[in-house]
């Protein structure tokens, strides 16, 4: 009863004073970026990120989650419509949404995924209200070498679920932790990696590099591809509703999607794109009609947007519970937490009550909002859909240059957030995932203090590190899962089919050589 008492006061605070304009304002802004092909709540929340400085915490908190859960719904316009995806989250949606523009059913494809957007999104704040609390009570127990092997479970595990990228996954682990250990060491006093810049004295700021990795990297990528992106023809609407036997064939695909989406979500690592490609998964295995899929199949669009939107309402209780992030999304919202003095983890909702519960809150009331947005003003984003590529890129620019000297009014905030540009459009070249290595850098000096704690509280014996059966879990979940990495990919180069197209392969190259 406590919790719906708290959730009645987190949704009054959400109308309060100036945070019902914020909820308005992260909505429709989340919305637009979302719906722009590459850029997803990632650049979204690092770009805006220096606006709300000026903001209470609150107020700061609800726009930014505001432009979070709206780019998850944005994502879907341009995948249906233009056959690009906003977001890698969208890939899957773009498999049949698009196929139904073609056809003059875009407008049925869109009207399909806000609502499944509205289910999934509802079904995971539901879990995120009931079940965070609790969660934080039982990290209550935690110590230093519980928080040291939770730390190390969610970096391996951001990394290996890389899809087909772990060994670069946790390649971007090593290098987000070098980066983390750049300033003064608190213990010893040394200076690491600072090459007596008395800039670097205090470390790399982490908002910096989420900056130049994510939005200015962006322009990079852009520039490359001849200042446009060669987006394709936005295809027409058409009319804003589902037939009868549309809705038939996804009621039980938005629930799905939804229970998929959620569980997926608490994962840290997983985030939309895991859940959207197991909710296309599991609607393909229980469709009458699996043939359709890849041809404008509904049950494509309804399960893994609903997957996509719940999983937001799981991937905020890993970070509000035990100060988490399990996405780069998330770990943005962490690093603009920090710079607001909030500390995330088991004494947030006894802390700061208003301030989570105002977050929770407010997402209640985005998720009503972004249905209005999505459904009557489709128009209105479809046109902005057509933007150019060449003020887009000047607008991220600005937005990154501005952000990165408003950190600390400080020129070298710049420089490192555009040589971060640089880094990311090179890892982005080489397909080295970027979100393990925002997390690493996030968790880095956590994830040290931790650790030094922990040898201290046993002397140095490394035994220390497993004090408890918590810590045991985590630390085996971390090398099972590494085990897995270096596994699979033998596996399958092994597999009988795999072995048959590379004799096919052989025998095609013979009779070149003679």
């Amino acid at each position: 009863m406590d919790t719906v008492a708290f959730l009645a006061t987190g949704i009054a605070t959400a109308f309060s004073g100036w945070n019902f304009v914020y909820v308005l304002i992260g909505a429709f802004v989340g919305t637009w970026i979302g719906m722009l092909p590459g850029l997803g709540p990632s650049t979204g929340i690092a770009l805006l990120l220096p606006l709300t400085y000026g903001l209470d915490p609150t107020g700061g908190m609800i726009m930014l989650c505001g432009i979070y859960f709206g780019s998850m719904y944005g994502g879907s316009i341009s995948s249906i419509l233009l056959n690009t995806p906003g977001d890698v989250s969208s890939v899957i949606t773009m498999l049949d949404g698009n196929p139904m523009a073609r056809r003059g059913r875009g407008g049925a494809a869109l009207f399909c995924a806000a609502v499944a957007s509205f289910i999934g999104g509802s079904v995971g704040l539901v879990g995120l209200t009931f079940l965070a609390e609790p969660i934080a009570r039982f990290a209550l127990r935690f110590g230093p070498a519980e928080y040291f092997a939770l730390m190390t479970f969610a970096l391996i595990a951001t990394a290996t679920l890389m899809q087909g990228a772990a060994v670069k996954g946790l390649m971007a682990i090593v290098i987000g932790l070098m980066i983390a250990t750049v300033g003064i060491d608190l213990q010893s006093g040394a200076a690491r990696f600072t090459m007596n810049s008395p800039n670097l004295f205090d470390g790399i700021s982490l908002i910096a590099v989420i900056i130049g990795l994510f939005g200015i990297s962006e322009v990079f990528t852009n520039i490359q591809e001849i200042m446009a992106r060669r987006w394709g023809k936005v295809e027409t609407v058409g009319r804003l509703w589902m037939e009868p036997s549309e809705w038939k064939r996804c009621r039980f695909s938005f629930l799905r999607g939804s229970v998929i989406g959620f569980m997926v979500g608490v994962v840290p690592g997983a985030g939309g794109a895991v859940a959207t490609l197991l909710s296309y998964a599991a609607e393909r295995r229980s469709s009458r009609h699996p043939e359709e899929f890849g041809k404008g199949a509904i049950e494509g669009v309804a399960g893994p947007e609903a997957a996509n939107n719940a999983s937001v309402g799981g991937a905020l209780i890993p970070l509000f519970t035990l100060g988490l992030p399990g996405s780069s999304a998330t770990a943005i919202l962490l690093g603009a937490l920090m710079i607001f003095g909030i500390q995330p983890g088991p004494h947030l909702f006894t802390e700061n009550p208003d301030l989570v519960w105002g977050i929770i809150g407010s997402l209640y009331v985005a998720n009503v909002v972004l249905v209005i947005l999505n459904i009557p003003f489709i128009g209105i984003f479809v046109r902005m859909l057509m933007m150019p590529g060449a003020p887009l890129n000047a607008i991220i620019l600005l937005l990154a240059v501005t952000g990165a000297y408003s950190l600390n009014n400080n020129v070298f905030d710049i420089q490192v957030a555009l040589v971060f540009g640089v880094i990311g459009f090179l890892l982005r070249s080489a397909q080295v995932p970027l979100a393990p290595l925002v997390l690493a850098v996030a968790l880095g000096g956590g994830l040290e203090q931790s650790l030094r704690q922990a040898l201290s509280l046993s002397d140095g014996d490394p035994a220390g590190l497993v004090p408890s059966g918590i810590a045991a879990v985590f630390l085996g979940l971390s090398a099972l899962l590494v085990l897995l990495a270096a596994i699979l990919p033998a596996t399958r180069l092994m597999s009988p089919r795999n072995r048959a197209l590379r004799r096919a392969a052989k025998k095609e190259k013979r009779p070149q050589t003679q």
